[in-house]
């Protein structure tokens, strides 16, 4: 034994492509991202709610891989997605069942097209059976296009908590396929923007003001601002994972997770009847209150951000803050110490500084968090002051 240690750097290609009608025959792109030894399979995962939407596209998908040269299509399978699909086994072990039966090796792919929930259970399904399959992801909400499609997780819910089973998992490609887009309801587009907000208060200056110039064509969904929107943030998310030295988590430091300590908890509080953008968007200003109040973030900008989430629609309160404990404490405090475990290590919230700019904190003062909420609910019944 030579007693060297040796440190080997292990790299991951993260394909991120926007297109249009993927799944047309004149659209060669996912063909070229399909390489085949000659022996390579193929299984599509398609969300109900996009099968739905999108009558023509089971036909169309299954067309399509029937059609790609040197790849063995084993059909389509249609499930249910939605936040339901993660809060069971159900799904996974569905989709485990049907991966085994078409015989899926580690040569072969998975195509998931679908939200960001139903993501999520297929990522998965790919990342475990075999100890991980190539997969293509097909985000389909604004939601899922925008923050959750592009990376690199995997998960459902158990124990009462959000994402506490599963992986990290590089996919083989991301397909942005922005037809899908326009297809969702008016509410679920314009509040998939709220991850576009987030990334860019925390990233991008730049972005941000561009995203508030913009404000009334995003709330009116105009398609070109939608789309670019949708890029940016796509583009800003992928690169944090891929440059930001810290793509799996390793550390304390969730910057691209502004706003979602409270946001998880509230989804939990009310029995995840708001969608997880809507909370998102009360976490994401209840931290921009926080950090105006912490005195780092001076009132006008906090101001402006709220201004922006009104501009959007975007909610900035939900009734799930006013729950209590026994103890009378607010429930969603609650979700610090879940932030906290979910991760590991000590407590680290990022809050803002500046538009742009955040600042890691490892300790939030409960009784300034009541008060922030107390007057964010205020805003509700009173004129707003922004």
């Amino acid at each position: 034994m030579s007693g060297k240690d040796f440190d080997i750097r292990i790299n991951s290609t993260h394909r991120v492509r926007f297109t249009r009608n993927a799944f047309d025959h004149s659209n060669r792109m996912l063909v070229d991202l399909l390489p085949t030894n000659g022996h390579a399979k193929v299984i599509a995962f398609i969300d109900s709610g996009v099968a739905q939407a999108f009558p023509e596209l089971e036909t169309q998908v299954s067309s399509y891989l029937e059609c790609i040269p040197g790849i063995s299509s084993k059909g389509v399978i249609v499930q249910t997605g939605g936040e339901e699909c993660k809060r069971d086994k159900v799904t996974l072990q569905d989709a485990w069942n049907a991966i085994e039966q078409a015989g899926i090796d580690r040569h072969s792919y998975i195509i998931c097209i679908g939200g960001g929930a139903y993501l999520d259970v297929i990522g998965l399904a790919a990342a475990t059976a075999h100890r991980g399959i190539r997969l293509v992801r097909f985000p389909t909400t604004v939601l899922a296009q925008d923050d959750s499609g592009v990376g690199v997780k995997n998960g459902i819910n158990a124990y009462g908590k959000k994402n506490f089973l599963g992986t990290f998992a590089v996919p083989h490609a991301v397909v942005n396929d922005f037809s899908f887009l326009h297809g969702q309801p008016e509410n679920d587009r314009r509040s998939g923007i709220i991850e576009a907000v987030k990334v860019a208060l925390v990233k991008d200056a730049t972005f941000y003001h561009w995203i508030e110039e913009n404000s009334e064509k995003l709330a009116n969904l105009e398609p070109h601002a939608l789309e670019e929107t949708v890029e940016r943030s796509a583009l800003l998310h992928a690169s944090h994972i891929a440059y930001g030295g810290d793509p799996y988590e390793t550390g304390n430091s969730r910057p691209l997770d502004f706003g979602h300590w409270a946001a998880h908890k509230i989804e939990q509080l009310c029995d995840f009847q708001l969608s997880h953008a809507n909370a998102v968007s009360v976490g994401l200003a209840l931290d921009t209150v926080y950090s105006w109040k912490t005195g780092r973030l001076e009132q006008a900008s906090a101001m402006r951000v709220l201004r922006t989430l009104k501009k959007l629609e975007l909610p900035t309160w939900h009734s799930s803050l006013d729950q209590r404990g026994a103890d009378g404490t607010r429930a969603v405090f609650h979700g610090l110490e879940e932030f906290r475990e979910h991760l590991g290590g000590e407590l680290t919230v990022l809050l803002l500084r500046d538009l742009g700019k955040g600042e890691d904190v490892h300790s939030m003062d409960l009784n300034l968090l009541e008060e922030c909420i107390d007057w964010l609910a205020a805003q509700t019944t009173l004129p707003s002051p922004f």
